[in-house]
C-alpha cells in the first residue's frame, strides 16, 4: 500500500486501485476513508482547497471492505448471519434466538494480528435475532493479504462465534417452601415466563414437604412424565437437612456446586441425576430478573453439561449489581430492533 496525495483538479484515475484515506465533507458532498477515487468524486471535489490523502493497493494488499468480510466469514459459525461492510465494519447477527458462545483464545489470537479487529460482546449471553453480537475491520484502508490469510486460518481450527439454539427442554418443578396464595402464583407466573422465553414446555409444578423422601418422590414424578431439567424452589443450602439437598443421592444423582461465587448467588446450586440437570434457586429469586441463576439458566436451556468450574468462572464478574444488567436474558425481547 503506497500512500499518495491527488490534485483533484488534475488527477485521472484510470481505472487504478486508488482509495481516499480520509473523510472528506465539501460543499454539501461528504466522502468516507476507503472509498474508491472516482471520476464522480473528483468532479464533486474540484474546487477542493487541498490536496487527496490517498493509498495505492499493491498485489499484496487487500481492500478493508475484503478483510472485514473475509475476518467475519471465517468466525462466523452457526446461528451468525454477517451483513454488508458499513464504513470498513462487517456486524455479526444472531439468525435465531440461543446462547451465543465466542472461542476467547481465537479471538484473542486474531487481535494479537497487526491492522486486525474482531470485536464481540461476551461469552455465555443469551440474545435474541437481529442482535449484533460481533463486528469485524481493520484499523488502515488495506492491509497485506497474509495477514488475513492467516487470521482465516485461525479461524479455520475452532468455531469463533456462534449461536446455540435453546432447546425445548421439559420442566418439572418442585418446592418445598410453604407460600400464600398470592406469593404461590407470583412465583408460578415468573417461573411460566422465563421457561416460555426459552421454549421449553412446563410439566407442571408440585409441593413438596421439606424432607428427602417427599422431595425425591416428586421429582421422580416428573421424571417419569420425561422432564428434562428438574427446578426446585425454597431450598436452604445453609441447612445440611434440606429436603431437596438431601433428595439428590436418592436419585442417584451428583451435586456440582452449592452456591455460586456471585452476589446475589448463595442459595443457588445444581446437580444433575444422568443427564437431567436439577436447578435450584430460592423461590424469591424466581421473580428477580437478574440473579445468578439467570446466568445459568441459558447454559442449561442450550444443552451444555455445566461444570463445577464453570460456576467457579461467574465470581469474575459475578457483582450482579445494576450495572451488569446486559449480561442478562432479555426476557420482554423477542428480537433485536436495532
Amino acid at each position: 500500500m503506497k500512500p499518495i496525495l491527488i490534485d483533484p483538479q488534475t488527477f485521472t484515475p484510470n481505472g487504478a486501485d486508488i482509495f481516499l484515506a480520509q473523510e472528506i465533507r465539501f460543499d454539501g458532498a461528504r466522502f468516507h476513508k476507503g472509498q474508491p477515487i472516482t471520476s464522480e468524486m473528483l468532479g464533486r471535489l474540484h474546487a477542493y482547497p487541498d490536496t487527496l490523502h490517498a493509498v495505492r493497493l499493491e498485489p499484496a494488499d487487500i481492500h478493508e471492505d475484503d478483510a472485514a468480510t473475509a475476518i467475519a466469514t471465517a468466525a462466523a459459525g452457526p446461528g451468525i448471519e454477517i451483513r454488508k461492510p458499513v464504513q470498513s465494519r462487517v456486524n455479526l447477527r444472531a439468525s435465531s434466538k440461543g446462547l451465543l458462545r465466542i472461542d476467547r483464545t481465537a479471538v484473542d489470537a486474531i487481535n494479537a494480528l497487526p491492522d486486525l479487529g474482531l470485536f464481540t460482546l461476551l461469552d455465555r449471553m443469551a440474545v435474541v435475532p437481529n442482535k449484533i453480537v460481533a463486528g469485524a475491520k481493520i484499523t488502515p484502508v488495506a492491509t497485506r493479504k497474509s495477514l488475513i490469510e492467516e487470521a482465516v486460518r485461525i479461524a479455520s481450527q475452532t468455531t469463533v462465534i456462534q449461536v446455540k439454539p435453546f432447546k425445548p427442554l421439559k420442566v418439572g418443578v418442585v418446592t418445598t417452601e410453604a407460600m400464600d396464595e398470592k406469593t404461590w402464583a407470583r412465583f408460578e407466573q415468573a417461573v411460566r415466563a422465563k421457561i416460555g422465553w426459552y421454549g421449553g414446555e412446563l410439566l407442571g409444578f408440585q409441593a413438596a414437604d421439606n424432607e428427602p423422601a417427599a422431595v425425591a418422590g416428586a421429582l421422580y414424578a416428573f421424571i417419569d412424565q420425561g422432564a428434562t431439567l428438574l427446578m426446585t424452589g425454597g431450598g436452604n443450602t445453609m441447612d445440611p437437612m434440606d429436603g431437596a439437598l438431601g433428595a439428590i443421592p436418592m436419585l442417584e444423582g451428583h451435586v456440582v456446586r452449592i452456591g455460586a461465587p456471585a452476589h446475589p448467588g448463595s442459595m443457588f446450586w445444581l446437580a444433575y441425576t444422568g443427564d437431567v440437570p436439577i436447578f435450584n434457586l430460592a423461590s424469591c429469586s424466581m421473580y428477580s430478573k437478574s440473579t445468578v441463576g439467570d446466568l445459568v439458566l441459558p447454559w442449561i436451556m442450550a444443552g451444555e453439561r455445566i461444570t463445577s468450574a464453570d460456576l467457579g468462572g461467574i465470581g469474575y464478574g459475578g457483582l450482579l449489581d445494576r450495572d451488569m444488567q446486559f449480561r442478562f436474558p432479555p426476557y420482554e425481547e423477542t428480537t433485536d430492533t436495532e
